[in-house]
């Protein structure tokens, strides 16, 4: 009786691990091709994890991904059985308290809220983490993996507390605090990405971090527009735009005519008009990292000079769309980090004035796909070169869109293959 007392637990001890043993292979062969995304945002308005996504389903994987459907993500996205989106609560501010409560609360009920709907979700064999947001997707995300036996991946965008500092200053309580979180707890992924080589550079040599750079890419829907969309889109504007209408309409009433294009009646062939005002574009994300101030400034100059008498064409600027030049006024709350914007109108062959910033020649090569500027004067200069005979072939504005031309640059799916798949196959 004695005997069987004491091997009692121990039969006990051994079934209860092999249960164990045999539930991780169990989950481990359901999670092997699972991939757990999170975004703590809006996933509509984070092109490049949606591209993360695609690319893994294009492997072979199945996503669930987790963000804040404040905006619709890309159509391909929402018409894939193979990834699920699934809806994160947004807390909204509160109106009681101090900022640092408010803050705190919000910190909190994230961390419980994401961590509930982790552990809801299918095994996965990796945690895909955008940053920023970090705080506190970073210890949840490593805790769960802990927990499930998951790989967790961050994507490092940018740092979080940079971005907090350009609200509170450098020095306040949480953008310290923001950043030794960000920092310690970043060492606990098992592999690192992030978006230029001086962010590389920087996570090995202060933050002892080890990444591998993946440049955003264009994806393969973004491309030159022919011209008879444009005028389209130019005549769909006009409805609704007064700049995009025809200054003086057709003798022909059969012609269509924007303020920049025109269809032949007969032919139907759809051709630039003479004289038409250059189209400029300039996207955002209204972050306080943009200061769009620059722009307006320089317009102003851009505008007196036509005054004084230059022969400059009138100036059509609007926040999106088919366009002659782009222009970028994101700074870089780190000065690490790339504005996905220009790689979007890179990838439609659309030249570029950029305000300069420490890691942007990475991504501008100054006189060869575009310009780089420090203020509203000196891009009120390069408005006014740029357009000083528009629309000469022969330009310098030309010159830059047959250099994007001819640079074919790598797609994002090429890419993606190139270096995230093996690293992730390796992990």
């Amino acid at each position: 009786m004695a005997a069987f007392c004491v091997a009692l637990p121990a039969v006990a001890a051994s079934l209860l691990l092999l249960l164990l043993v045999s539930w991780k292979r169990w989950r481990g062969a359901r999670a092997k091709r699972h991939v757990l995304i999170v975004v703590l945002g809006d996933v509509g308005r984070s092109p490049r994890m949606q591209y993360h996504a695609l690319s893994f389903v294009q492997s072979g994987f199945a996503v669930t991904l987790l963000g804040f459907c404040n905006s619709r993500p890309y159509e391909e996205l929402l018409q894939n059985s193979r990834i699920q989106i699934v809806s994160l609560t947004e807390l909204q501010k509160l109106p009681v308290g101090p900022y640092i409560f408010q803050y705190g609360l919000k910190v909190v009920f994230q961390s419980v809220h994401l961590l509930w709907k982790l552990i809801c979700r299918e095994p996965a064999a990796y945690i895909f983490l955008q940053n920023p947001p970090g705080l506190p997707a970073i210890a949840v995300c490593w805790f769960v993996g802990f927990l499930c036996g998951s790989k967790l991946i961050i994507d490092w965008h940018n740092y979080g507390y940079t971005i907090m500092g350009l609200v509170h200053g450098p020095s306040h309580c949480l953008v310290l605090l923001a950043k030794w979180y960000e920092k310690l707890c970043g060492r606990l992924s098992h592999l690192n990405l992030c978006v230029t080589n001086s962010m590389r550079e920087d996570l090995a040599e202060n933050w002892s971090i080890k990444a591998v750079t993946v440049y955003d890419k264009p994806a393969s829907f973004f491309k030159e527009t022919p011209l008879d969309l444009q005028h389209q889109l130019f005549m769909k504007l006009g409805c609704t735009y007064p700049a995009f209408k025809a200054r003086l309409e057709p003798l022909d009433l059969a012609t269509e005519r924007s303020a920049f294009t025109e269809r032949d009646a007969q032919s139907g062939v759809v051709t630039h008009l003479r004289g038409r005002p250059a189209l400029l574009i300039s996207s955002t994300s209204w972050t306080e990292d943009e200061d769009f101030s620059i722009l307006l400034a320089a317009l102003e100059k851009f505008e007196q000079l036509i005054l004084d008498g230059e022969s400059l064409p009138s100036l059509v600027c609007v926040i999106t769309g088919s366009a002659d030049l782009g222009v970028c006024l994101h700074k870089s709350s780190s000065g690490l980090d790339l504005p996905m914007k220009v790689v979007d109108m890179f990838g439609c062959c659309l030249p570029v004035c950029a305000v300069k910033f420490r890691s942007l020649q990475e991504l501008v090569k100054h006189e060869e796909n575009g310009l780089v500027f420090e203020d509203a004067e000196e891009l009120a200069g390069q408005l006014q070169m740029l357009f000083s005979k528009f629309p000469d072939p022969a330009g310098k504005l030309n010159q830059f869109r047959k250099n994007l031309r001819e640079s074919e640059p790598l797609r994002w799916d090429e890419s993606w293959k190139q270096t995230v798949l093996p690293l992730v196959m390796d992990t």
